[in-house]
């Protein structure tokens, strides 16, 4: 069991079960960030919003997407941080 655990690679349920839901978030963040940069697309003051955006602070950037409702999902209620993040630097390579 030793030899399993240490070189075998073997884990818990538990330890299996937190990868399982981490590798499940990271898709599911993956695949909101494209919806997020899209609604930025379609925000009508974009272009002054892109420029805000840049002179933002790094810290804060989360934040102001936050703010702008991009990082929210239809049918949610709380933006989510980690599309917010994701978003960001999509947004920064797409201009």
């Amino acid at each position: 069991m030793i030899v399993g655990f240490g070189w075998g690679d073997w884990v818990l349920g538990s330890t299996s079960q937190r990868r399982a839901d981490t590798m499940v978030a990271d898709a599911l963040v993956t695949r909101l960030v494209p919806m997020c940069v899209a609604q930025f697309n379609e925000d009508a003051d974009k272009d002054k919003k892109f420029k805000e955006l840049e002179a933002t602070n790094r810290w804060e950037r989360g934040q102001y997407v936050e703010k702008q409702g991009w990082a929210t999902m239809p049918f949610e209620k709380e933006p989510d941080s980690r599309v917010a993040e994701m978003c960001i630097e999509q947004i920064l390579k797409g201009q």
